[in-house]
């Protein structure tokens, strides 16, 4: 491949040409290589290569760069040529690895994300090119994946900025396991109400992390990094117990037992000690496990069913709960789901967000609070924000709802004054039937 974009190189320079390269990643493609194993991956990227390889001319090169990444040289191009003339190859790239392919006796779907560059204007080497490239397919990802992008400079900058952010994650952490200076991470509580009594039983706690320079940085510009890193096992090691003290507080407070939610990443639910962490953070909290639940998703579970339903059972016999977060977005089948020990299914926000119009969304949420009484599980629909989802919930007999409809993620103080609130005024907290008078004392809080 090196010798090839060389080649292409010196030809376009003696002859006052251009050359096209682009960077293609495989969306997905983990998933399927570690579910149905590395054979079907195998085949996977078999079917793939030709699906690409038919697309392009006789004398454009494809290369397995590695895993399941692709390069695709295109030479003899226009010089000073506009990249988005390369647009109708490159979707027509995209359909085709769009669609689905047979392995295993299933049939999978996976996309793609491609980062385009230009020589001479974004490289004169093959190694700027394959950097800026690969730049750009970054930023395809970052868009959402299943997307082509063309190279711009800003894109490194954007590079740069994950590098400062993720000396930052690694300075953060360490200073969290050195006990030393001001802490830079901290958790706010979302509060999860009972729909019928309107009690809050419980609440998700929610990572955010507070850089010294940048100030307050969204979870979505650094949980992936972190995950990518490593570092989101002893970040969520941290989480876990920080959760389980600020549970225990609230319980020697006065204030009942409340259940506190954990989410737990592919990388901590890989580690081997998982169950030995967890089981220290209560030790060290004296929380009763039972008040403890940690929420893990479909596709972290079917990367490696036998494994993940073991980790499980380990954390079920300590009395710890479990449930299924995002349920309906992964890729678990009905035989898999009943051997799963859990004790709650998460309806995914997607579902909830177009409940009060959308019929495919109120037949998939009505579909899924039925299996989950069906399997004797407590069903709860994250995403609630209107006062139309919240009816629809509740007619339909959802055990149990999150969202901005009832609040944010707040301050644990805050979650105290909120069901400091409910002890005062039992049932305050029941969505509609709530007073006019009372959503305002309840939502300033909140707020």
């Amino acid at each position: 491949m090196h010798d090839r974009i060389d080649q292409a190189i010196r030809n376009a320079a003696r002859n006052g040409e251009g050359v096209a390269l682009a960077f293609v990643d495989l969306d997905g493609f983990k998933l399927v290589n570690d579910g149905l194993g590395h054979k079907a991956g195998d085949e996977l990227l078999k079917v793939v290569s030709e699906r690409m390889g038919a697309c392009l001319r006789r004398n454009d090169t494809l290369a397995r760069f590695g895993g399941d990444e692709f390069v695709i040289l295109l030479p003899d191009q226009g010089q000073g040529q506009d990249p988005k003339a390369l647009a109708p190859l490159l979707e027509k790239i995209r359909v085709a690895v769009t669609e689905p392919v047979q392995v295993a006796g299933q049939a999978v779907q996976v996309s793609c994300s491609m980062g385009v560059v230009m020589y001479p204007r974004d490289g004169l080497d093959a190694s700027a090119l394959l950097m800026n490239a690969d730049a750009a397919m970054y930023r395809a990802k970052d868009l959402g994946s299943n997307n082509f992008q063309f190279y711009a400079r800003e894109m490194n900058a954007s590079v740069e900025e994950k590098l400062v952010l993720l000396d930052g994650l690694r300075q953060a952490v360490q200073a969290t396991v050195d006990g030393a200076g001001e802490n830079s991470f901290y958790l706010l509580y979302q509060p999860k109400v009972d729909l019928k009594s309107g009690r809050i039983f419980g609440v998700e706690a929610l990572l955010r992390w507070r850089h010294p320079e940048h100030g307050v940085v969204p979870p979505q510009r650094f949980i992936g990094l972190a995950e990518e890193s490593g570092l989101i096992v002893p970040i969520g090691d941290w989480v876990v117990r920080t959760a389980c003290r600020q549970a225990q507080a609230w319980r020697e407070a006065g204030l009942g037992p409340i259940t506190v939610s954990v989410n737990v990443s592919a990388r901590q639910f890989e580690e081997a000690r998982l169950a030995d962490r967890v089981a220290a953070a209560l030790v060290d909290s004296s929380l009763p496990p039972a008040l403890l639940e940690l929420e893990v998703t479909e596709s972290l579970i079917m990367r490696d069913l036998q494994k993940s339903v073991a980790t499980m059972r380990e954390l079920k016999a300590m009395g710890v709960s479990l449930s299924i977060d995002d349920f309906g977005t992964g890729y678990s089948s009905l035989s898999a789901l009943k051997s799963f020990p859990i004790s709650r299914l998460k309806i995914d926000k997607s579902f909830v967000s177009d409940l009060a119009d959308n019929p495919d969304d109120q037949a998939i949420a009505m579909a899924v609070i039925s299996l989950g009484h069906k399997l004797n599980l407590k069903v709860i629909a994250e995403g609630v924000e209107t006062e139309q989802q919240c009816r629809f919930l509740r007619e339909n007999e959802c055990d149990e709802m999150q969202g901005y409809l009832f609040s944010k993620p707040v301050t644990a103080k805050e979650i105290a004054k909120l069901v400091e609130l409910y002890v005062a005024q039992p049932g305050c907290c029941a969505g509609l039937a709530m007073a006019p008078e009372e959503q305002v004392v309840v939502r300033a809080i909140a707020a």
